[in-house]
């Protein structure tokens, strides 16, 4: 029995520790994995801000993917192999299909009051509810703009400030977005054998150019752990006598 409970506890423990790294790393805002997409075009007039970030050969609907299952926006419009957006608490994301490269999908990053200061509302209700759109229009003004996106702005143009080529600047302060990707673990040493890639981690590629191994050793009279006990060249002291045994008479 006492083992149960402390199996019961254990398992409590994991389970609570399992929900609390879940809470955390849903997180609140705007979407965060890991290596980052690289910044191409950016557009700041206050807090009026739009970041454009280049998705190399993916398709909008897997770039809606990757970013919907990093962090769950409060809206995201139909799939569509053209634009898509999702909406979150303080920013907008636009997915666009790059009409000079068809292969990729660009991915602007706009703020409210990019949105609400350039933006057609007319367009966006064919991809965003009227509540929505309502809410953010109604409490900045606005939506009298005719920008339609990125991949559109020299026909559309946005009515305040110009895209240009991202400063060092401008790159320190921009919105995180990022992907998965692959890698390996290498070894310090004069020559880099891999690791984990093809074999086992504990096992270097047999073509590796070192073949040195490795030992372990012991400091004679260190008293480390590794030492051998001291061996004791004289004999145990013995004494020799004589006695006798007696047995108690009764009385």
């Amino acid at each position: 029995m006492k083992g149960l409970k402390v199996n019961s506890l254990l398992s409590i423990k994991i389970v609570l520790i399992l929900s609390l790294l879940v809470s955390l790393l849903s997180g609140c805002g705007a979407p965060n994995i890991k290596d980052t997409y690289p910044l191409e075009s950016v557009n700041r007039d206050g807090n009026a801000t739009s970041y454009v970030y280049r998705a190399a050969n993916k398709t909008v609907p897997e770039v809606a993917q990757e970013l919907e299952n990093a962090n769950t926006p409060d809206q995201i419009s139909k799939v569509d192999n053209e634009r898509m957006f999702l909406v979150y608490s303080k920013e907008w994301y636009h997915l666009q299909k790059d009409q000079a490269k068809p292969t990729d999908t660009l991915i602007e990053i706009d703020s409210q009051e990019y949105v609400q200061r350039n933006y057609d509302s007319s367009f966006l209700k064919g991809y965003i509810t009227a509540t929505i759109i309502g809410h953010l229009f109604d409490s900045l003004g606005g939506g009298v703009g005719k920008y339609r996106g990125y991949s559109s702005r020299d026909v559309y143009q946005p009515k305040q400030g110009t895209y240009k080529q991202p400063t060092a600047t401008d790159k320190k302060i921009a919105p995180p977005l990022t992907v998965d990707r692959k890698g390996s673990l290498t070894r310090r040493g004069k020559s880099s054998d891999s690791v984990g890639s093809g074999g086992s981690i504990f096992n270097r590629n047999s073509d590796s150019t070192n073949k040195s191994k490795g030992s372990i050793s012991r400091n004679k009279g260190s008293g480390g752990i590794f030492d051998s006990p001291k061996r004791s060249y004289t004999k145990p002291k013995s004494r020799v006598g004589s006695g006798k045994i007696t047995r108690r008479s009764r009385r």
